[in-house]
């Protein structure tokens, strides 16, 4: 028979993964990333994976806004921004799913260079 405390780490892991996973989710996952740096709240790896949460989601929400108003305002750019912009959309929900995919198999949850730039921009909060 196991024991028992030896089953509650393992059932604080699989609750703070889940957590984590609520943090990648692709636009949703920004509110409650944005709740955990706002109040300071969860640990290190929580705190980490919000900032970079946050910072795909706003990278993603500047570059829709900046290529869908080149859409608008161009005649003969339209339908290649828009294109674009499907692209930029479409990667951001595949970097986000590869983010929890990664997480789920216990890798690192970090982005080469997009992951510095999140902790010099939000390490503050």
């Amino acid at each position: 028979m196991p024991n028992p405390q030896s089953l509650i780490p393992i059932q604080d892991t699989a609750s703070s993964r889940r957590l984590l996973l609520i943090h990648l989710i692709p636009i949703i996952g920004f509110f409650p990333s944005l709740w955990t740096l706002y109040h300071r709240q969860g640990s290190r790896e929580q705190l980490v994976v919000s900032r970079l949460s946050i910072t795909l989601a706003l990278t993603w929400l500047l570059g829709y806004l900046l290529l869908a108003a080149g859409a608008e305002t161009s005649n003969f750019f339209t339908l290649r921004l828009l294109i674009l912009n499907s692209f930029f959309t479409s990667s951001y929900f595949l970097v986000s799913i590869w983010l929890m995919f990664r997480l789920i198999k216990g890798k690192s949850n970090r982005l080469a260079g997009f992951s510095n730039f999140a902790e010099r921009v939000l390490g503050k909060y």
